[in-house]
């Protein structure tokens, strides 16, 4: 087995991936150091995440102080806007919310997890029009009770409600551990098909947790059955058994489905397919693919080619997806926008993906041709809407390089523009790394090769992709590559970035090496407009 991509380890470490590709992908791993690496990081990646999105417990009176002062008709408070970080190809994201965690009494009073900002606003809208349905279904092992309250379900998403409570009825930290080995959450259509979109959320602190199953591209789920299958909890061993049956077929009769009569378009070197459009109570969906056009096709693997004659196919496949994508807003009949899905939009009323819930990408083989479906909020109010496409965007090759030595870095930095990326090379040296590990041996040393970079982005640059180091001796070797993109501006106006390099089988450091970007996301603006009404 060939070395998996990046989003192929993504989604093992998220727990997304079928029985099938998870034996044949553990079964790699046994014996790819190389990959057992990039997990190592994914998940210290994770945990940082999971810190960042912690929030501060409201205290114990806010309930009985905000029922006091409450007016019938207050202002909504705002949520964070927040800047892009990179251009995600593919993958699923579970949308759940960042709000401040409510106690249990304030929850319980405004109707559980689904009326609290913990949720997102299509769930909400979906449970305030009579998709929600109280179950209260639960199971009790070793003083532990795991409670499924709330099930939230349309033709677009099946979402549940849990919570973890003791035997003297507190409730108790709702993170669940997913692992195939350990605790598992599946679901099957009324056929018995398992059905892949299976994802978790969960906010330290919080009372609940959420379990979301999506249907998007599904046809024809009548009936979903969720299986709970958990064996660990709190750090108790136990077994906790439940299964959920969701009938479906009384709701899928509120989406409805247009079709967008295959409107087609061509620019910039990517062609356009718009397929359909479904709008449910808790999400609208847009269907569409993208591709490379027939000459920039040809130019792209002619480049590709090359990458892999200079660097080998493993370092010139194992980062980078090169594939299209597209940025749009979607307007109202009054001609205001009420979606934007793009990631290169600066300034006040212009968010960068106000109004999505979630969006995935399928390869579809060919280099470059992706099939998209991304779901958005869905409206208030009924109204027509209209598709604008904004621009394109291509993940391409690069020929970009910089030469520069390691030990003059820290007297010396080295400075380089590239396509409105403003960076320098700091430091490159070999830094010690402890991996704590359950084997006889609990501590492991390893000294891996490490550049790091810092600067500025101007709004909408392109951005870096994967990247080769070669040594002196024309030795190429893996980097892997991580950074964050701040929506905090420097001196001269752009974001703030920084990019680190590692590479784990550098035997030493290099008198003098060069870093060649092997690919690189860039956008263009559509060079006119071109519009799809989502109505018929």
């Amino acid at each position: 087995m060939n070395c998996p991509t990046i989003d192929k380890l993504l989604q093992y470490v998220d727990n997304l991936l079928t029985e099938q590709e998870l034996v044949e992908l553990s079964a790699h791993l046994k014996g790819c150091n190389d990959c057992k690496h990039i997990i190592e990081e994914l998940n210290v990646e994770q945990k940082l995440l999971i810190e960042t999105l912690q929030t501060p417990m409201l205290p114990d009176d806010f309930a009985s102080t905000i029922l006091e002062q409450l007016e019938p008709y207050g202002k909504q408070p705002k949520k964070p806007a927040w800047k892009r970080s990179m251009l995600v190809a593919a993958g699923v994201v579970l949308a759940f919310g960042l709000g401040t965690t409510l106690n249990p009494s304030f929850a319980e009073w405004v109707g559980g997890l689904f009326a609290t900002d913990q949720v997102d606003e299509g769930l909400k809208i979906a449970s305030n029009a009579g998709m929600a349905e109280r179950v209260n279904r639960e199971v009790t092992d070793q003083g532990l009770t795991f409670r499924v309250e709330d099930v939230v379900a349309d033709s677009s998403r099946v979402a549940l409600s849990y919570q973890i409570v003791n035997k003297t009825g507190k409730i108790q930290d709702s993170y669940i551990e997913l692992d195939d080995l350990k605790n598992k959450i599946f679901a099957s259509d009324q056929n018995g098909k398992r059905l892949e979109g299976v994802g978790i959320g969960w906010q330290a602190g919080s009372d609940y947790g959420l379990i979301e199953i999506s249907l998007r591209e599904q046809e024809a789920i009548e009936k979903v059955n969720v299986k709970f299958e958990l064996v660990e909890l709190n750090g108790k061993k136990g077994n906790w058994k439940l299964e959920i049956p969701v009938d479906l077929k009384e709701r899928n009769k509120f989406t409805t489905t247009f079709s967008l009569n295959d409107a087609k378009t061509s620019m910039k070197g990517v062609d356009i397919h718009m397929k359909e459009v479904r709008f449910a109570p808790s999400s609208s969906e847009l269907l569409y693919e993208t591709s490379f056009a027939k000459e920039e096709q040809a130019k792209v693997e002619d480049e590709i080619r090359i990458l892999k004659e200079r660097f080998g196919e493993e370092i010139t496949n194992s980062f980078t997806n090169y594939g299209t994508a597209i940025q749009y807003h979607i307007e109202n009949e009054e001609k205001k926008a009420v979606y934007h899905h793009n990631s290169f939009l600066e300034g006040k009323g212009h968010p960068s993906d106000s109004g999505i819930l979630q969006g995935s990408g399928a390869d579809m083989g060919q280099i470059g041709q992706v099939a998209w479906n991304e779901s958005f909020i869905p409206q208030n109010k009924d109204g027509k809407l209209t598709y604008v496409l904004d621009g394109v965007v291509k993940t391409v090759p690069s020929d970009f390089s910089i030469k520069f030595k390691p030990k003059e870095l820290k007297k010396n930095p080295v400075s380089f523009e590239y396509e409105g990326n403003f960076i320098t090379i700091k430091d490159a040296e070999k830094k010690i790394k402890l991996s704590l590990r359950k084997s006889l041996n609990p501590v492991d040393i390893e000294n891996i090769f490490t550049i790091e970079m810092a600067g500025g982005k101007e709004a909408g640059s392109s951005d870096f992709g994967a990247w080769a180091i070669v040594d002196n001796q024309g030795k190429a070797f893996l980097a892997y590559h991580s950074g964050s993109i701040l929506d905090e501006k420097d001196k001269n106006g752009r974001y703030k970035t920084t990019l680190d390099l590692k590479a784990y089988d550098v035997d030493e450091v290099p008198e003098e090496l060069t870093l060649h970007l092997l690919s690189v996301t860039r956008y263009e603006k559509a060079s006119e407009k071109w519009e799809v009404p989502l109505f018929k």
